[in-house]
């Protein structure tokens, strides 16, 4: 009888050891691993484009670190002509969360277009700058276009405009170049928090400031570069005849792409969540927030 006492608090104590070492190891596994894509120092890990250029000739300095932001900045420019940029994330993804936040900032730099002041975004599923032609100006992509309010009137960001590619909304064939989010205006140089989920070819979700503004299925490669009355022959993209043999194909992969416009934007806290990986319990890299299995991945001990 005397060791009764020391044995149930032996068992309670393992008991309550166990509930406590379960409940952590699932908290961290449970836990969002985001990565961060900028290391606040220098644009290693990306790839500069610019329309006329050779790959990570950055001309004029138009993508400079400072900070801790990744700036697009025309303080070398006299005019804007058709120097259109983009840069370019080293690895493409499929499935993933992207988070950052962006600002407008100044005025836009002389010649560029009317419909780019405070127009700006990023690129998603895009072709790697390695393949875009030089003189392209837009990489086959889905764009998540960023536009600042112009100080009176309302000016939606978070939308949706697609170089290359074909979308359907509420199940039907969305045909605008251009498609409005349903956010509201930011005017000024105010930072804004973006992000977009993107689910292969399947499913996309843009949110602005945490609030889900537009809602996308089936991306896939479409006839025209940037409406269904252009061919790709207009945005002076490489190898027409192979992206031609691709239309209506799935879009589901792609690399992720800052872009310069002409109007001074700046980027900062650029994250990521992977959401394809191992989805095998036993593995020691098992995470149960990802969506796509990548079995390859997987980890034992």
């Amino acid at each position: 009888m005397i060791l009764k006492k020391p044995l149930l608090c032996l068992f309670f104590s393992c008991f309550v050891f166990g509930l406590f070492e379960a409940c952590s190891t699932s908290k961290k596994l449970d836990k969002e691993e985001w990565v961060s894509l900028f290391n606040g120092q220098d644009l290693t890990g990306w790839d500069v484009k610019i329309a006329g250029y050779e790959v990570n000739d950055n001309y004029k300095n138009t993508f400079v670190v400072q900070d801790s932001m990744i700036r697009v900045n025309y303080m070398e420019y006299d005019t804007f002509t058709t120097q259109y940029g983009h840069l370019y994330y080293h690895q493409p993804y499929s499935y993933y969360k992207l988070r950052m936040q962006y600002r407008f900032t100044g005025e836009q730099v002389p010649g560029g277009a009317s419909w780019n002041v405070r127009n700006s975004g990023i690129m998603l599923h895009s072709q790697s700058a390695q393949s875009l032609g030089k003189d392209q100006d837009f990489p086959i992509s889905l764009e998540m276009q960023f536009l600042g309010g112009l100080g009176s009137g309302e000016r939606s960001t978070g939308n949706l405009c697609t170089p290359g590619t074909i979308v359907d909304i509420n199940g039907q064939l969305a045909e605008a170049h251009c498609i409005s989010s349903s956010s509201q205006t930011y005017h000024g140089d105010q930072w804004v928090q973006a992000e977009a989920i993107m689910l292969g070819d399947s499913l996309a979700h843009f949110l602005i400031e945490g609030d889900t503004v537009l809602t996308f299925t089936h991306a896939r490669i479409g006839g025209g570069y940037v409406s269904n009355r252009h061919d790709f022959k207009s945005g002076k993209v490489a190898n027409e005849a192979e992206w031609l043999k691709k239309d209506n194909s799935p879009l589901s992969t792609g690399h992720i792409a800052l872009q310069a416009e002409s109007h001074p934007i700046d980027f900062k806290n650029i994250e990521l969540l992977n959401l394809e990986g191992c989805m095998n319990p036993e593995a020691i890299n098992y995470k149960p927030y990802y969506i796509k299995s990548d079995p390859a991945s997987c980890q034992f001990q």
